[in-house]
């Protein structure tokens, strides 16, 4: 992690799970951490849990990821404050409350692509274009994706709603990117990593009662993988990481 001393990592969805685990990692290996997320009390609470030699390198930012302006503006500040991000670790997800075939859902499926894939596109732009500009050629972009972006299995009960499939999508954007970012000759990193089911506020208790003694992965797992992945040697680029607990069936 030397090379990522004092360097910006940019993480969506900090406010809780994957996405705060992923801050307090990346701040104590010596990064400059933005936590992006909608509830702002999270991100000061997140703050104010970090060691005291840790929390000038953190900065809470209000930003939802779904809201391209609200994305651009707050890669501007990035720029302008911190000297730009050099990592983006992708994470910002939501699993929405309705099937496809529920009635009166449009506002709740177009939340969950807005969120989970336009989202995504939008900050992977605007860091990219970030380090193109700043003629950074070591970039990586981490996307906190799902088993569920591969094969879509059965949850009786519960059912995988909008999400699964938006996953999917997340799972063909990353190769679109990962040519894209050849295309532009650039040296920039793309790492797809896609855990089983996490213990994190997603995972309401519906879906805990319809699953029972379902063996799940810490956010602290993931958190984990991102270090891994982004610590790789210039010559190694970690393209999908799939991470299960043990037990798990599909």
């Amino acid at each position: 992690m030397d090379r990522w001393l004092n360097r910006v990592a940019v993480v969506t969805g900090a406010s809780s799970g994957i996405g705060a685990a992923c801050c307090k990692d990346l701040v104590a290996k010596g990064m400059v951490v933005v936590g992006l997320a909608r509830r702002e009390e999270r991100l000061q609470e997140l703050k104010a849990s970090l060691p005291k030699d840790q929390q000038s390198r953190f900065h809470g930012r209000k930003c939802d990821v779904s809201v391209e302006q609200q994305v651009v503006d707050t890669f501007a500040w990035v720029d302008q404050t911190l000297g730009g991000a050099d990592v983006l670790v992708n994470n910002a997800g939501i699993l929405g409350k309705l099937h496809i075939t529920d009635p009166d859902n449009a506002a709740d499926l177009r939340a969950v692509l807005d969120t989970n894939v336009l989202g995504v596109s939008w900050c992977t732009r605007e860091a990219f274009i970030s380090q193109q500009r700043r003629n950074v050629n070591d970039g990586h972009i981490v996307i906190i994706n799902s088993v569920v972006g591969h094969k879509v299995p059965v949850f009786p009960g519960v059912g995988l709603k909008m999400y699964a499939p938006s996953k999917h999508a997340v799972s063909a954007l990353t190769e679109v990117l990962r040519q894209e970012f050849l295309l532009k000759k650039t040296e920039t990193k793309i790492t797809s990593i896609s855990p089983g089911v996490v213990d994190t506020e997603i995972i309401d208790d519906k879906i805990k009662e319809a699953m029972p003694n379902f063996p799940m992965l810490r956010a602290e797992d993931v958190a984990d993988a991102v270090t891994y992945c982004i610590q790789t040697p210039p010559n190694v680029q970690i393209h999908e990481l799939t991470i299960k607990p043990v037990g798990e069936t599909f």
